[in-house]
């Protein structure tokens, strides 16, 4: 399985701190050509590697990370999603009119034709995402949804791998609806640092 996570910001960074932590190989890319990224990615560790958009692409999953409104440009990139996996962590804040009452996440999965749409890792600060996911003998807990319950699996998987504990909600519009904003008010768990105990 590869993994990309594209666009570099405070919550890219945070993850790719989370993957160069667990020695797990992850591709960056952002708008910025990847000369640019390079210094930042070493910096985190040398299994975080800049590459440009179109290369990162390649990756099995994808991690959005951009701001809400740039999703589209990366939809664009690729004629095709098929066989993709696409991870949301990006927050529509506050919540754009053309949503129409949808999650954020369902309306960017109209966006990537094929792709298999996962919520997951936005409801969390980027400082509290790049920390340590294991305190005291706990995960800290990461919330996933979606509406292809085949998808959720493996974003678990990695979300496990990467020493989180995952939650799953369901589908977008019903447990979803929690780590999603609706107008101008933030679902009741965005922000909630929760932390799971081993069994």
């Amino acid at each position: 399985m590869s993994y990309a996570i594209v666009g570099f910001g405070k919550i890219g960074q945070a993850l790719a701190h989370a993957f160069a932590r667990k020695n797990i190989d992850v591709t960056v890319a952002s708008r910025r050509p990847p000369e640019a990224l390079a210094p930042q990615a070493r910096a985190i560790g040398p299994t975080v590697v800049a590459r440009s958009l179109r290369d990162a692409l390649e990756a099995d999953t994808i991690i959005l990370a951009v701001p809400f409104g740039e999703h589209r440009e990366v939809a664009k990139a690729l004629p095709s999603w098929k066989g993709k996996t696409v991870i949301d962590a990006m927050n529509a804040f506050p919540v754009p009119e053309e949503l129409d009452g949808l999650p954020s996440s369902a309306f960017v999965a109209k966006a990537f034709t094929g792709a298999k749409l996962v919520k997951g890792f936005n409801h969390l600060g980027a400082a509290t995402l790049a920390a340590d996911p294991i305190v005291e003998g706990g995960h800290r807990v990461v919330f996933l949804s979606g509406d292809d319950e085949d998808a959720i699996a493996p974003v678990a998987a990695l979300a496990k791998q990467l020493g989180f504990a995952p939650v799953k909600l369901g589908k977008l519009n019903e447990g979803g609806a929690l780590v999603h904003a609706r107008g101008r008010t933030w679902g009741q768990l965005i922000f909630q640092d929760l932390f799971k105990k081993e069994q």
